[in-house]
């Protein structure tokens, strides 16, 4: 069963969780209608997710291995009832070793992490995706640098896990530039960057990873990434899609601010 890879927006913070005065919800329907909807775009209940969050980096690709993985809630200043949200999705360490030769295959060291917990790129999410909790996960960092020919290549050797009933799911926000959410003025640059990453995702393989490798040039690129690790986990799915096509599956908005979620093969 060959899974997808996919690219999804994670929203802010717990941002699914909270009512009003906290935040507005309707600002998070459409998000969350996404999110809810994606069991839908899978060809099976997936054995494991693959799940790579803009929230971690390491020197070298690393792996989640604790067997139950508690919650990381690294986002300040929400309610306190935000801060006791649970999601005991158990942990896929059994993965691991397979996860570790394809990338020893490509040349990609790796390490393990026994300690850490899902950050919030991981829970929040995926307790709207997968309410249940009960599809095995193994978290996967980013490596520092945040070189974009990197995670594709990171991506390309795990793309045999999609063959294995795996789905790759890669978890970032497609505009990311907190000082300038509220800003009108970058409505466009966001737009124009949106449009140009939708033309990239829908590029043939070969065209789309060197296009996804120069991104930075590309017109709002660094108006809707000042710095790109929301962006890299699109890099990652990118590279294990393989010669699959890309399409957008969502397309939707944040203070004006366009935003897309992108699923390959």
């Amino acid at each position: 069963m060959r899974q997808p890879s996919i690219y999804l927006p994670h929203g802010g913070g717990p941002c699914f969780f909270m009512d009003p005065p906290e935040d507005d919800p309707a600002r998070w329907i459409a998000m969350a209608d996404y999110l809810s909807s994606l069991p839908g775009h899978l060809p099976a209940r997936p054995d494991a997710l693959l799940v790579i969050s803009a929230h971690w980096e390491c020197p070298r690709p690393t792996l989640l291995s604790a067997p139950a993985p508690g919650l990381l809630f690294d986002y300040y200043g929400f309610p306190p009832h935000t801060y006791t949200l649970t999601y005991p999705a158990p942990g896929a360490a059994g993965l691991i070793p397979r996860v570790r030769t394809l990338l020893e295959g490509a040349g990609i060291a790796s390490d393990e992490d026994p300690a850490r917990g899902y950050d919030h790129g991981v829970f929040v999410p995926l307790k709207v995706a997968f309410p249940d909790a009960d599809i095995p996960i193994l978290q996967l960092s980013l490596q520092k640098g945040l070189d974009p020919a990197r995670h594709i290549a990171i991506g390309r050797a795990l793309e045999p896990l999609r063959d294995a009933n795996v789905a790759v799911i890669g978890s970032g926000l497609s505009f990311h530039n907190l000082g300038g959410l509220g800003d009108p003025a970058l409505n466009r640059s966001a737009t124009a960057f949106d449009e140009w990453l939708t033309d990239a995702v829908q590029k043939p393989a070969a065209e789309r990873g060197s296009a996804l490798e120069a991104w930075s040039a590309a017109p709002g690129a660094r108006a809707s990434h000042p710095r790109e690790e929301h962006l890299l986990p699109l890099m990652v799915a990118a590279g294990a899609a393989g010669d699959d096509p890309g399409r957008q599956v969502f397309s939707g908005a944040i203070w004006g601010k366009a935003v897309s979620a992108y699923h390959f093969g």
